[in-house]
């Protein structure tokens, strides 16, 4: 559902300091939404971080931190992700239990709009990615969380994440029909952010890459040619 009438959208932000999530904060920024940032490290979040966001110190992993750091906002974004490393629990920790508790947390304050940036190819179990400790796995398990939560929620599963925008079309289809592709994280940050202004958007998978031979279509049509 959309905002109720005389509440102002209030964003909530966890991995705001990563690629995709800082440049969703930006897009928050540009469309006049106050935007709180969850961060662990705060020196580090106001050097990337735009001045006017609200930053909170905590961590995904601590259900402790959360609802309090939620406190009035009224949508959440989830960019969070697991960082390639030694660490084979570091996918299950912060793809899986993070994003429950952040879901939890949700639930316990109201919010009213949950977007979870996951990835392509979640439901393939032999997929490369997955040598990476199982990571998309754990993805897939969080999805389903955030499913049967009861939440508003729009699940964003992005192709091969570009730093480098792009003038080439968004493409966005329903769950498990894209394999392949790539997307700039400025074109995922849009998606994210226009979802909440977006009833189509509501309770979908919609997975995305952008094709230079595209038809160039609104956001309003992307939604809603998702089933």
């Amino acid at each position: 559902m959309f905002p109720k009438l005389g509440v102002i959208m209030k964003a909530f932000v966890a991995g705001a300091t990563g690629e995709t999530g800082r440049r969703i904060v930006q897009e928050l920024i540009a469309r006049n939404i106050p935007v709180r940032a969850l961060v662990r490290d705060l020196e580090k979040a106001k050097s990337i971080l735009p001045g006017d966001v609200d930053l909170v110190q905590g961590d995904v992993l601590k259900p402790g931190d959360l609802s309090e750091a939620l406190e009035d906002s009224t949508v959440l974004l989830c960019a969070t992700g697991a960082k390639p490393s030694l660490d084979p629990t570091a996918p299950y920790k912060v793809d899986y239990e993070g994003t429950k508790n952040l879901v939890d947390a949700a639930k316990a304050v109201g919010i009213e709009h949950f977007v979870f940036v996951s990835s392509l190819c979640t439901s393939q179990l032999f997929h490369p990615l997955n040598l990476f400790w199982l990571i998309l796995v754990w993805k897939k398990q969080a999805e389903e969380y955030i499913q049967k939560s009861g939440l508003t929620y729009t699940i964003v599963r992005p192709g091969g994440l570009k730093n480098e925008d792009n003038n080439n079309p968004i493409v966005m289809r329903s769950a498990d029909t894209m394999f392949d592709g790539s997307i700039p994280r400025q074109k995922v940050a849009q998606v994210c952010v226009e979802s909440l202004f977006e009833s189509a958007s509501h309770n979908k998978i919609v997975e995305i890459v952008s094709k230079e031979d595209a038809a160039a279509k609104s956001f309003q049509e992307l939604f809603t040619a998702v089933a």
